[in-house]
């Protein structure tokens, strides 16, 4: 049996546009995978019901707890802050 440190996955905060104009967030520490199950429809239940445009963008993250407090800070924002505070051009909330 092998010893040693695990792999450490990184964890990040994505945003995708739907078809109905929303603005879906979510954390994932597999960004392509998780994508493509929004995609199939076996993401989400929201994305199922609005199923994606793009992916808009992600923010990486140390680990699950702190994507975790960025997805719920995002989800309290309003629809024009949220790319915004994505991408970095925003104080974030505390």
């Amino acid at each position: 049996m092998a010893t040693g440190t695990k792999t450490q996955k990184s964890w990040c905060l994505y945003l995708i546009e739907c078809r109905n104009g929303a603005l879906y967030a979510g954390i994932t520490n597999d960004l392509a995978a998780r994508y493509a199950a929004h995609v199939e429809g076996s993401g989400a239940r929201y994305t199922r019901a609005n199923p994606p445009r793009r992916l808009v963008g992600s923010k990486a993250y140390p680990d699950r707890s702190s994507a975790s407090c960025a997805e719920a800070a995002i989800k309290r924002l309003p629809k024009a802050r949220k790319i915004p505070y994505l991408i970095g051009d925003v104080e974030q909330p505390g």
